[in-house]
């Protein structure tokens, strides 16, 4: 099964820039980020950039820009390109092309991120430069490792759950967007009108949200992400089915 899902992952590694729909895009939404995140912000910023939730912004926005710029083509683009029915013919197992795809995806977006925060730290430290190198707070950098991880991880199993049944790359790529900003959209406007409203309840979560320090709030973070990766990864799995794709 590893030897199988490392076929898959060589082959995915080969073609992520090589089809010219997806190769501006991911090199585009490759140099953004770079130049952002991992160089202005840490430039102007200093060491505050190290010490405050810069690098938490970093890791939540990043991962989930570069995956969504290729996962759409995990399977649409197969499908665009004739090229699906001839992978699900082989010889591999359903796990090793699922996985595959997902693990390549994850890589790509969680690799990029630890570059990037990595670059902003040396750059962080050499423009606020006072006599010491300055790391991350433990509690920051865990956050970012693990959050990282985890949005990469729920982007790419969104993604492949939506390319397996899109017809088209820019379908996929539209119904990925509008699936992830939608949940972004209600959860700000929750925050606002909970912070706006007034009464016993709106205080008591009031309380409640700033009584949490932040290794309480990074920890439940975590737990909520991995929660929503796991029904992600399980609804991508039991949406991926041989015979019906092999039609399509």
């Amino acid at each position: 099964m590893i030897a199988d899902i490392l076929t898959v992952i060589w082959k995915e590694r080969r073609s992520l820039f090589r089809h010219h729909g997806s190769r501006l895009r991911a090199i585009f939404s490759l140099v953004v980020p770079i130049a952002v995140f991992g160089i202005l912000l840490p430039w102007q910023e200093g060491s505050g950039w190290i010490e405050g939730f810069w690098s938490i912004i970093t890791c939540v926005f990043i991962p989930l820009l570069l995956v969504g710029t290729i996962i759409p083509e995990s399977f649409a683009g197969e499908r665009e390109r004739h090229t699906l029915e001839t992978l699900l013919s082989s010889r591999l197992p359903d796990q090793a092309i699922l996985f595959g795809k997902i693990i390549v995806a994850i890589i790509y977006g969680w690799g990029m991120t630890l570059i990037v925060l990595l670059l902003g730290l040396i750059i962080a430290n050499a423009t606020g430069w006072e006599g010491q190198i300055i790391l991350f707070p433990p509690i920051i950098a865990l956050a970012d490792v693990v959050v990282s991880l985890l949005l990469a991880a729920i982007m790419a199993s969104l993604g492949v759950f939506i390319s397996l049944k899109s017809a088209t790359v820019q379908g996929a790529t539209q119904m990925l967007m509008a699936t992830t900003l939608f949940p972004i959209l209600i959860l700000g406007i929750s925050f606002t009108f909970i912070f706006s409203m007034k009464g016993d309840l709106s205080q008591r979560i009031k309380n409640a949200l700033e009584s949490l320090d932040q290794t309480q709030a990074v920890l439940i973070t975590i737990a909520v992400l991995f929660v929503i990766c796991s029904c992600l990864f399980w609804a991508a799995a039991v949406r991926f089915k041989r015979q019906k794709l092999i039609g399509s």
